[in-house]
């Protein structure tokens, strides 16, 4: 075995021996709460398909009837000629459903992170992110080149205080709206407030919020009564409750085209299939028009949190579809998510660096299309899990 590969290999013996090996698993069927994976059947809770809209049969007539019209791929860029009527709508849409004035789609949620942070600050500027923030983020933020922190999660006195001691450039305040291992919500109002007594820009990744929260489904932000003024920069995806795939950012006129001719991810990178956009309009029509799907999401996390505290179970202080259970120990986590499995049921296990050591996790997640006995049947399989997992031998 020559050096690259003895490199490689006690790379992945060194992620075995932490119990931090991943490997991914083969679905056969398509996203819903019943999943098919490596030819075995599970219920399954741990998609972001919130809303159960991945497999909607209006949605995949919607892609079907894109692909009639304009074929597979885009074919280019956005700025080449990959820029279709149904991206064009798309984007109106998204804009008009955030209230804002202008929205611009990208191909992934990364790279909407990353083209919005490197297109607005840069050497000399400052950037103040959550701990607790997603990976794109994180990465946008020391890509560039601006001067990157870290403040507590959650934390305005901890925020107040990076603040505070800045004294020159542009600041970009970054956060997720709905934390994506957490589950609970950034304290915006507070947030917006100190942007505006620094000077500050604020940016939302409100990935985990958008579509599921709010009045009107809007997200974390009108959730809390937020708008363009006091957020601007807003990010989305859409392959969370909308079902299908890509993301956007949404803010001001001026804000969209600055990122049109500054954002690298934007500019140089394939346009996603038409046909894709087209299904999202059609997602994006039915989260309007359906405000039952979160009414019932809503009814199932309260029942699964009740279920769970009866338990004992450790979970988070987190009111969305996002509801971890804190094991602990990586291998703990593993045991329980595999005595899950023994019983059919698919709960992915989270551990570092994802989150922070010792606190290892079942990352359930809830979805529109569960219903009230599928959520019993996982807190009884979660009961027999914790028991087996206390019976083990130190």
């Amino acid at each position: 075995m020559n050096p690259f590969e003895q490199h490689l290999a006690a790379v992945l013996d060194e992620r075995r021996a932490l119990s931090r090996y991943r490997v991914r698993p083969r679905i056969d069927s398509p996203q819903g709460p019943e999943l098919t994976v490596d030819g075995v059947p599970y219920l399954a809770f741990c998609s972001n398909d919130y809303l159960g809209l991945a497999n909607h049969p209006d949605v995949a007539l919607a892609m079907r009837e894109g692909i009639d019209q304009f074929g597979v791929g885009s074919g280019a860029s956005h700025l080449v000629c990959g820029h279709s009527a149904e991206h064009h709508a798309l984007e109106q849409e998204l804009a008009s459903f955030c209230g804002r004035e202008r929205a611009l789609v990208f191909s992934t949620g990364f790279m909407a992170n990353l083209g919005a942070v490197t297109a607005l600050v840069g050497r000399g500027d400052h950037i103040l992110a959550d701990k607790l923030n997603h990976a794109s983020l994180i990465d946008a933020g020391l890509l560039s080149g601006a001067k990157f922190n870290r403040f507590l999660h959650n934390d305005i006195d901890s925020l107040c205080s990076r603040l505070s001691k800045i004294d020159s450039g542009r600041t970009l305040i970054a956060v997720d709206g709905v934390f994506s291992m957490d589950g609970d919500i950034a304290p915006l109002r507070q947030q917006v407030a100190l942007a505006r007594e620094y000077d500050a820009w604020l940016m939302v990744d409100d990935a985990h919020g958008f579509g599921c929260l709010g009045p009107n489904g809007r997200g974390t932000l009108d959730l809390l009564g937020l708008e363009q003024d006091d957020v601007p920069v807003l990010m989305g995806t859409l392959g969370k409750a909308l079902g299908t795939f890509g993301a956007f950012i949404a803010g001001s006129g001026q804000l969209i085209e600055a990122l049109i001719q500054l954002a690298r991810p934007y500019i140089y990178t394939t346009a996603m299939p038409p046909a894709v956009a087209a299904a999202t309009r059609r997602s994006l029509q039915l989260v309007a028009e359906q405000p039952w799907r979160r009414q019932h999401l809503g009814e199932l996390i309260a029942r699964f949190r009740a279920g769970a505290e009866q338990l004992g179970l450790t979970l988070m202080p987190s009111k969305t579809a996002v509801q971890p259970i804190v094991v602990g120990a990586d291998a703990d986590a593993q045991a329980m998510s595999h005595a899950l499995r023994q019983r059919g049921f698919w709960v992915a296990a989270i551990r570092p660096p994802t989150v922070a050591e010792g606190s290892a996790r079942l990352r359930v997640t809830l979805t529109a299309a569960h219903t009230n006995n599928q959520v019993d049947a996982l807190l009884k399989a979660l009961a027999e899990a914790q028991q087996e997992l206390r019976k083990e031998p130190l």
